[in-house]
């Protein structure tokens, strides 16, 4: 493993991800003895809590992997389809929740809402402590900040399980059940939805959300020497890791600058977009008798390997 990959943070995710597993069984299991669909629907979130600390974990853990001759840029896309997957399994099941819902409140049924109660309040208990846990390390990471706001949003689901078990108790409206379930249920197909939408646009390698390629090209030609850009390509290998290819034209004068034009292209787009890997082909279409002249360069991560130019 590497020696660059945050300990502190890794051992948080495997704790986090051991006691939302935990409540996950406990949710499913007293669902099922309780009959409660409200707390089936919120087992069902805190599956999708679980996949996302994993998935995050996964993120930081696979980052430690370095590129093979077979796959060059590593393991990062695991992360991509393994989120593909959950958001459309969600799908699945929220649709699923919001039929037996459907049913239950033109037929409710019992409900023991005192365990309905209990088990609500474990499982809002522990996700507050895994939101405590998370809350420093989300401010400067995005990766860390989606499992964190997945927490938050199933302990705000867990206190609507427990306000349902209240009015159960005292009014014995079992209805207010899959009351509960179907905003559950909507507030899964919500989340399941945006997985689905920013994994299929990552696997299309579309280009991030975060960054206006307008914006780029502005960045790049406002670089001394750059007198225009072409063929640019901006992707996402995961979540978090950017990659780059672009054809950069230059003025005859600046030739012999090259190489400090293309650094100075890569540390504005490392620092500004967080692009790590970059390809950059720097052409100068007015040279000598107008031969067109060529010289590709790539950055990774900090490292720029300068080619033989044509």
């Amino acid at each position: 493993m590497s020696k660059n990959i945050d300990t502190e943070k890794i051992g948080i995710f495997k704790i986090a991800i051991g006691l939302t597993a935990f409540i996950f069984f406990a949710e499913l299991i007293a669902g099922y003895l309780t009959n409660s669909l409200a707390l089936l629907s919120d087992s069902a979130h805190v599956f999708m809590d679980a996949f996302a600390l994993t998935l995050s974990w996964f993120a930081v853990y696979i980052c430690s992997f370095p590129p093979t001759e077979t796959r060059t840029y590593g393991w990062h896309r695991m992360e991509v389809f393994a989120a593909f997957i959950n958001g459309t399994t969600l799908l699945f099941i929220s649709a699923f929740i919001l039929y037996k819902a459907y049913f239950r409140i033109i037929s409710p049924q019992h409900v023991e809402s005192t365990g309905m109660f209990i088990v609500a309040a474990i499982g809002l208990a522990a996700n507050l402590i895994v939101a405590f846990w998370l809350r420093d390390f989300s401010r400067d990471d995005l990766n860390v900040k989606s499992a964190y706001l997945h927490v938050v949003w199933d302990a705000l689901a867990s206190i609507g399980v427990i306000i349902g078990a209240v009015i159960i108790h005292y009014t014995g409206w079992f209805v207010v059940d899959p009351i509960i379930s179907m905003g559950i249920g909507i507030i899964i197909i919500s989340g399941a939805l945006r997985i689905v939408k920013e994994s299929t646009h990552i696997l299309l390698e579309g280009v991030p959300t975060d960054i206006d390629t307008q914006k780029v090209i502005e960045d790049i030609k406002g670089v001394e020497g750059v007198t225009g850009i072409h063929n640019l390509h901006i992707w996402s290998l995961c979540s978090n890791i950017y990659a780059m290819s672009a054809h950069i034209d230059i003025e005859p004068d600046a030739l012999e600058h090259q190489k400090e034009i293309i650094a100075s292209i890569n540390e504005k787009l490392a620092h500004r977009y967080h692009i790590a890997y970059t390809t950059l082909q720097t052409e100068c279409k007015t040279c000598l008798t107008g031969s067109i002249f060529r010289t590709m360069e790539h950055s990774e991560k900090g490292h720029t390997h300068y080619p033989q130019s044509e």
